[in-house]
């Protein structure tokens, strides 16, 4: 196949075992050719503002800079580079972190070489890939339900969190230099707000949704 129809490859690992790996799977597509290696997210950003690359099969866990930082830093200076991510790790929020930071797909270690034959290919195309455990993580954070926001004022999460300490109004009162009769104001709020039947609940919910440090 004529050179400027294949596929230009970037392996990034800080495995060199797994980058080794990678490269002898290449070696099987005709339509694919390894053109550079990497063993950081930063040695990947300088090669790839050295060499043309279509796309970059990018690790996610590395020393010195991360593959998602790497990911964002690519795109945005070599923009028709495709990044696919390929990681052993499978958490919600590195799923979400590498797609934001504009990554087109995101696989599993364990995919098979016709998969992930198969996804640079569609990367190359612009079109994204998913790993069924990525594709979960994504639908899971969709759907769980969004924190509660109790529009606390300044003062009153002053308040919540003496009351966290198990402070009682006059010693409120006296750490805020205010009167007892507007933190018994304050409290009163305090409680509406969260819905809460008791101070004791109050600081229960406080607690629960990280309200106060």
């Amino acid at each position: 196949m004529d050179d400027k129809n294949l596929i230009r490859v970037m392996i990034v690992d800080d495995h060199a075992v797994v980058r080794s790996g990678l490269a002898a799977f290449l070696t099987v597509f005709d339509d694919l050719k390894l053109v550079q290696e990497a063993g950081s997210g930063r040695e990947a950003v300088e090669k790839c503002q050295q060499i043309e690359v279509d796309v970059v099969l990018m690790d996610l866990m590395m020393p010195d800079m991360d593959g998602a930082e790497a990911t964002k830093i690519i795109r945005s200076k070599t923009p028709n580079t495709q990044i696919l991510v390929l990681t052993s790790f499978k958490q919600e929020e590195l799923v979400h972190k590498a797609l934001q930071a504009g990554a087109i797909g995101y696989l599993l270690k364990n995919v098979s070489a016709d998969e992930l034959a198969q996804a640079i290919r569609a990367a190359h195309a612009g079109r994204p890939t998913l790993a069924p455990e990525a594709a979960a993580a994504l639908i899971h954070a969709a759907t769980k339900p969004s924190e509660p926001h109790f529009d606390l004022t300044p003062r009153e999460l002053e308040v919540l969190s003496l009351l966290v300490q198990g402070l009682n109004n006059p010693a409120i009162a006296k750490q805020l230099v205010i009167s007892r009769s507007t933190v018994k104001f304050h409290v009163s709020s305090i409680l509406s707000k969260l819905e809460a039947a008791s101070r004791t609940e109050a600081v229960a919910l406080a607690v629960q949704h990280n309200l106060v440090p």
